[in-house]
């Protein structure tokens, strides 16, 4: 975003009160609730003007590193394809509340949720397992999906983010994923056995 984090312009008129914009969030939980506070505020007394779509592209300026980098990445991918719409910065605000914090009661299966990865597992195995870890999370919907995006390898998100009909539910998602990484790995069979046979001596 052009002028860099956080900048997006004047605000109100003749408003001189000194308000701190929010620290870059990078994640931790620990951390959402002050992150969120900080960023209404500063809206409320600076951007209230901007529309919806300057507001949260404003927020998003400040989510950076790590784990969040890539959830930003995915967000602002949907934006630009149309696939999300907010109707207010503040139900964006909530959703990003939602995707990084967790009550209490789940903030044991969201820590869960967070440190997997597919690494070198194929994609069924990899489905079941974030499907036990997803129940009782209170994960769903947008938030749900995005988690799974940040975990799958990147060369099968990239694949099925750019197709022309992107998977737009978890459920397809699942299924996709798993047909692609099997397609995947069956190529590579091919590859090898033709490898093999080309190596193989020719009979005199």
């Amino acid at each position: 975003m052009a002028g860099g984090a956080g900048e997006i312009g004047r605000g109100r008129k003749g408003s001189h009160r000194e308000i701190a914009k929010p620290p870059v969030f990078s994640g931790e939980a620990g951390k959402i609730l002050g992150f969120v506070t900080a960023c209404k505020l500063y809206i409320k007394a600076r951007i209230m003007e901007a529309t919806v779509e300057e507001q949260v592209q404003w927020v998003l300026s400040f989510v950076q590193k790590e784990s969040a980098n890539i959830w930003k990445e995915n967000v602002l991918e949907d934006l630009k394809k149309e696939v999300l719409e907010y109707k207010s910065v503040e139900k964006f605000l909530a959703i990003i509340k939602k995707e990084f914090g967790g009550g209490d009661k789940e903030s044991v299966k969201v820590v869960e949720l967070k440190k997997m990865e597919q690494e070198g597992r194929i994609m069924e195995e990899f489905v079941q397992k974030f499907k036990r870890a997803v129940r009782g999370s209170e994960y769903e919907g947008r938030p749900l999906i995005e988690e799974f995006k940040r975990e799958i390898n990147r060369g099968i998100r990239r694949k099925l983010m750019e197709t022309e009909r992107p998977p737009t539910s978890i459920g397809q998602w699942y299924k996709r994923a798993i047909v692609l990484n099997r397609n995947r790995r069956e190529s590579k069979r091919k590859e090898k056995r033709l490898k093999e046979q080309q190596k193989a001596p020719v009979p005199r």
